[in-house]
């Protein structure tokens, strides 16, 4: 994540009235398996539109939630703790308990970090999980050096008044949807603030990264104890997350079912990025073969 500090804020608010406000993405399926599928901070479920569609087309119900928040103003959503977060994984779950008994769970970034916690809380319940470039810590080639004195912004006042801008090449290595994604975030740092609920936040809280850093520091207690089926699909050239991350996630886990993808061809948000047909595949793959 390219990132540089910002202390004026625009006035950045969802548009009213929008098709998507307040709404995620409800498709029930065939073949008597449901897969929840929750997107990434800051980020919105259109993040994951691609993979719904593909795997609702294979017959499977999909859920995607907007997570919580993610449809207010920014000065609401960067006081949002991480436990609202999963709350809204929580609240995804027993609904999909409504359409099926198979129920598989797959997040983006933070979302990944949900869903192995879902996997956790849920052991009899949850029959598989995919990762999706999982975030424990930020160390890709793009992150900024100035990163490791984040730690003193977060003990002091500091972390209520700080944000980070997103700059190129906002996780996309394909051209055409990281120059659809630069006039985007251009238009917003203006302060224009249509399209915030179907697009996502153009600034990043550092309040929130210290939320992240708090469930972070939950999950490294729990990886132990879980013990689901457990795929991760990173890629070789994320620009936020090496992928030390999913070693870390692989090494940690109970799974006795468990496997790391790398792309060869992506940066960060896989799911919109040029192998996405590939990670939607493997995604397929995974959860037939261990649905059965």
């Amino acid at each position: 994540m390219a990132v540089k500090f910002s202390f004026q804020v625009p006035k950045l608010e969802p548009t009213s009235g929008s098709a998507l406000m307040n709404q995620g993405i409800a498709m029930r399926g065939k073949n008597g398996a449901a897969v929840i599928l929750l997107h990434g901070l800051t980020g919105t479920p259109n993040e994951m539109r691609f993979l719904a569609n593909r795997l609702n087309g294979a017959g499977f119900s999909v859920l995607c939630p907007r997570l919580a928040n993610h449809d207010r103003p920014l000065q609401i959503l960067k006081n949002t703790p991480w436990q609202d977060f999963y709350e809204t994984g929580r609240q995804a779950f027993f609904k999909a308990r409504e359409y099926s008994d198979t129920i598989f769970v797959s997040g983006l970034s933070m979302g990944a970090l949900l869903a192995l916690l879902l996997a956790d809380e849920f052991p009899q319940a949850i029959a598989g999980v995919s990762c999706l470039s999982p975030t424990l810590f930020y160390d890709g080639w793009n992150c900024p050096w100035y990163r490791c004195f984040l730690p003193v912004a977060y003990w002091t006042q500091l972390h209520r008044f700080i944000y980070f801008e997103e700059n190129p090449p906002y996780g996309i290595k394909n051209k055409a949807i990281q120059q659809k994604a630069h006039e985007y975030f251009s238009r917003m740092h203006t302060g224009h603030a249509a399209d915030i609920d179907r697009y996502g936040y153009p600034l990043f809280p550092v309040s929130l990264l210290r939320q992240l850093e708090i469930l972070v520091r939950r999950l490294k207690t729990r990886l132990p104890h879980i013990a689901a089926p457990v795929q991760i699909i990173q890629a070789k050239e994320d620009d936020m997350t090496s992928v030390k991350n999913a070693e870390f996630i692989y090494d940690r886990i109970a799974s006795r079912q468990k496997e790391i993808v790398l792309l060869e061809d992506s940066y960060h948000i896989i799911t919109a990025d040029q192998e996405r047909g590939k990670v939607v595949d493997r995604m397929k793959d995974f959860f037939t073969r261990i649905g059965h």
